[in-house]
């Protein structure tokens, strides 16, 4: 009980009072202080939503949050304006936004992945999600209730790699400062990878290399299909605790870890069906109005998410996750090659190893 009124708060703990203290980080109050919101001044006069957002310089890393102190990141949401027609490529401003968050001082990022990845919205492309820890709504309200405890300090920061400043930037971070963590409070990570064309029988890495004792809780993935036929036979492998060959945990078939059915399709129509729910979903699919050069054929566009908090990847040592690029032609299964990009999500206890580094903006947009 004491651990669910210092970590957060739901319909069972709603009636408990605790000690914990509100606070709220905006452009109208940037450092979160008690009694400092709102105090600049627009056309309206002084207090009259004077400053609700701010302007993203290019090639420049912005602290959009900083925390001392003990406590926990209880909610936050992010909005951008459109872009579109602003510099180059002007539709892929969510991966040309970089989210990175550190906690306790650390110089290396424990979240490093492009803003609309982070928030299951891949390809560059604003779409609706419908899940308890992400929620993104019309048009573009990106909203996140993954709690991320520290012990001393937070900082979130975003790094503008479009090919301009990005005006119109709008967030608010929720946050409670408490006296004290539970000894096995972990820290939360998450981190971005994207191979724009797999290799032919090699399973795509989702996580590799992470060291110490933790809990894996999700996975979102961007998967365009750059092959014809059915794409998503490929099982997804856990290797925990000094596995090496085989792995622990081993999925059944792409659709299935997300915890769909036969190709997603829609028995009368024939066609993918969306779905977004609390844990899981496949909320996205588009094929693309260009013919893609090389493959002779329109590519479809995936994306869908799968989420572990009732039943987290518990590891004690080590983990690793990767899923296979495996096809069925109707006939039989094949080996594929697609353009795969993920956000992996977990808690560890620190130090966490350093994260690969990040292609640059360029190969991070879709083909």
């Amino acid at each position: 009980m004491l651990q669910n009124q210092r970590l957060g708060l739901g319909l069972s703990t709603a009636p408990l009072v605790t000690k914990a203290r509100t606070r709220s980080i905006t452009a109208e109050n940037p450092n979160g202080e008690k009694g400092q919101g709102g105090k600049e001044a627009s056309n309206l006069g002084a207090g009259r939503k004077g400053r609700p957002a701010i302007t993203l310089k290019q090639c420049e890393e912005t602290v959009i949050a900083q925390i001392q102190g003990t406590g926990i990141i209880q909610h936050f949401w992010i909005t951008v304006a459109d872009q579109t027609g602003k510099g180059h490529a002007g539709q892929y401003v969510l991966r040309d936004l970089v989210l990175r968050m550190y906690w306790d001082g650390e110089t290396e990022p424990s979240v490093e992945a492009p803003l609309g990845d982070f928030f299951c919205n891949g390809f560059g492309v604003r779409t609706n999600v419908n899940s308890l820890p992400i929620s993104v709504v019309p048009t573009g309200g990106m909203n996140c209730y993954i709690p991320m405890p520290f012990r001393q300090a937070a900082k979130v920061a975003i790094v503008n790699q479009h090919a301009s400043d990005i005006g119109g930037f709008f967030y608010a971070f929720n946050y409670a400062l408490v006296d004290e963590l539970p000894e096995n409070t972990a820290y939360f990570h998450a981190q971005w990878r994207r191979e724009a064309v797999t290799e032919l029988g090699k399973d795509y890495t989702i996580l590799d290399n992470v060291k110490g004792s933790g809990q894996y809780i999700g996975t979102y993935l961007a998967w365009a299909a750059l092959e014809r036929n059915w794409w998503g036979e490929g099982e997804i492998k856990f290797y925990m605790d000094g596995d090496e060959e085989w792995p622990t945990i081993c999925g059944t078939g792409t659709e299935d870890y997300v915890g769909g059915a036969w190709c997603f399709n829609n028995m009368r129509t024939n066609e993918p069906e969306s779905y977004s729910t609390p844990y899981l979903g496949y909320h996205f699919y588009r094929e693309t109005t260009d013919i893609d050069a090389w493959y002779g054929h329109n590519v479809p566009m995936h994306g869908m998410y799968r989420w572990h908090l009732p039943d987290p990847i518990r590891f004690e040592s080590d983990l690793r996750v990767t899923i296979q690029q495996i096809g069925h032609d109707h006939t039989k299964l094949f080996e594929r090659a697609d353009d795969i990009s993920s956000v992996a999500y977990w808690y560890q206890m620190e130090p966490h190893a350093a994260f690969p580094a990040l292609p640059p903006v360029n190969r991070r947009w879709p083909r």
